[in-house]
């Protein structure tokens, strides 16, 4: 945190105890955010597996999925998983595009199944980050610099909820146009022409994603403030992003089902709910905690 050191001192910098959102300095949050991305760009062990990880869920396995549905023609399990889809309630199956049973079978798969894929890349990214940002700062000795630079708690919380944030929700973006060429080249073809982002996929990835990464972390970052090492903050990490995808998985089948406004009012709830818990999570940061000299610390 070269950018907040300044002089060597033996107390915290005095700072306003609660100070409101128009207060924040938010050069200090972005000089957080800034040193902390920098570090990790310059961390071939992150950001490898972060773009294989991308690469995996967005390209690879769609590609297989989608181009095996398509070129494999009227082969019998293409026929009973297009009879399945027969099963659906009739609204559920008016959203269903494309007159071959491969077409059909293609479209439901890249606009419904893999939906969730949208919420697990940026939450496994993000709270992998966001795990190690604070109790990590304790085990490599640079809380202290940090706990005596001029930035308020709060400021450091967001800086470090910025760090963990952006590089999951642009590892996303970038899949998700990538995902879209794939879609639109395999299942485009089967269906009259290219379709996707469907609104569906538009509201997901701009309205729902952003507060689910959000809500994600805030928690995250509590977690990495109270623990005592990195592991057992990812371990608990790994808990936390269980709901969260259930939840994905659970608004794609309402989209499924004919809910159309499913992932807006479930999107609403979640900024709510993730304004809550950042208000809450900014307590969990403390100058005595980066010090490591907090009670349960």
């Amino acid at each position: 945190m070269a950018e907040l050191r300044g002089d060597p001192v033996t107390e915290p910098t005095s700072a306003p105890t609660k100070p409101g959102w128009r207060n924040l300095n938010w050069g200090r949050v972005l000089i957080v955010a800034r040193s902390d991305m920098r570090q990790l760009l310059e961390d071939k062990g992150f950001w490898m597996p972060m773009v294989l990880l991308g690469a995996i869920f967005f390209l690879f396995i769609p590609t297989v999925l989608l181009l095996s549905i398509t070129s494999i023609g009227n082969v019998e399990v293409v026929s009973q998983m297009s009879q399945t889809l027969k099963v659906l309630p009739k609204s559920a199956q008016a959203q269903i595009e494309g007159q071959s049973d491969q077409g059909r079978t293609a479209y439901a798969l890249a606009v419904f199944l893999l939906a969730p894929v949208a919420i697990v890349v940026p939450l496994t990214i993000s709270t992998a980050i966001g795990a190690s940002t604070i109790v990590g700062e304790r085990e490599r000795g640079t809380g202290e610099f940090l706990a005596h630079s001029p930035a308020h708690e709060h400021e450091i919380y967001l800086g470090k909820l910025l760090a963990s944030l952006l590089p999951g929700y642009v590892t996303t973006i970038i899949g998700f146009g990538i995902y879209s060429l794939v879609v639109n080249l395999f299942v485009g073809p089967e269906v009259g022409g290219w379709f996707f982002p469907t609104p569906h996929w538009w509201v997901l990835m701009l309205w729902v994603v952003p507060p689910f990464l959000a809500l994600t972390l805030s928690i995250v970052l509590r977690l990495s403030a109270r623990v005592k090492s990195t592991a057992a903050a990812q371990q608990a990490a790994g808990l936390v992003t269980l709901p969260m995808i259930g939840i994905a998985y659970s608004q794609s089948t309402g989209a499924l089902f004919g809910a159309q406004a499913a992932g807006l009012y479930l999107g609403g709830l979640a900024w709510i709910v993730a304004g809550f818990g950042l208000a809450r999570g900014m307590r969990a940061v403390s100058r005595s905690r980066l010090l490591g000299v907090a009670d349960g610390v």
